[in-house]
């Protein structure tokens, strides 16, 4: 079971033992998805592009179903950006949220809300950035796009990253068994197929699939 971070310490709980049978991260967008979430064996995902009106019915359902919540704040329609959000997703039963703002996790923290800083890896100077903001920001998971750019990435560089979700161009079990193979904890995709994948469904990952290349350069 996956348990390394930034500092040595073991990776959530809650989510080690959500991730031990399917390493999936579910991204419900919409209301569209969510009846096939609630059937599915994956355990943790991450709403979008739900309005502030909506997440009431959605959240709530979700957590009754056993499934562990992470609400995207940058794409719900009609939330603030302040502490006053974080505590009303709290309030209502949501468990983690998810934003590329450093200071989203500086305040979900202190809430107990569990905390997932999404980074946009283009090359080494944004790179750097999100390293630095992970470091000050110290989330409980790190959801990296896209995912094949883990690949391009050193040790050292995913180390700093971790406990790393990969998201992005996730479309098959090789593409999980390729981010877990490289050190993520899971992987996350809005394709409902995925949302069934157990861990002893992986495929093997090809030798050569493993060799890092060089990290991207600066444009």
């Amino acid at each position: 079971m996956p348990s390394s971070s930034r500092s040595g310490a073991a990776l959530d709980p809650r989510l080690a033992s959500a991730f031990a049978e399917v390493p999936v991260v579910a991204s419900v967008v919409g209301t569209q998805p969510v009846r096939q979430f609630l059937t599915a064996p994956a355990k943790v995902c991450i709403v979008a592009s739900l309005t502030v009106g909506q997440l009431p019915q959605v959240v709530p359902a979700l957590g009754r179903a056993g499934k562990t919540v992470f609400v995207n704040v940058d794409s719900s329609p009609g939330l603030a950006q302040d502490r006053g959000a974080l505590e009303f997703l709290k309030n209502m039963g949501a468990h983690g949220v998810v934003s590329t703002r450093l200071s989203m996790a500086e305040k979900g923290r202190p809430l107990g809300l569990l905390t997932m800083m999404k980074v946009f890896v283009t090359d080494r100077s944004n790179l750097r950035r999100s390293t630095d903001a992970i470091s000050r920001g110290a989330p409980d998971l790190v959801e990296v796009m896209p995912a094949p750019i883990i690949a391009r990435m050193s040790a050292q560089a995913q180390r700093a990253m971790s406990p790393s979700v990969a998201a992005g161009f996730v479309e098959t079990p090789a593409d999980v068994a390729l981010a877990l193979a490289l050190g993520s904890v899971a992987a996350a995709t809005s394709d409902p197929r995925l949302w069934h994948l157990r861990r002893d469904q992986l495929p093997p990952v090809p030798p050569a699939a493993m060799k890092r290349s060089a990290a991207p350069s600066k444009e």
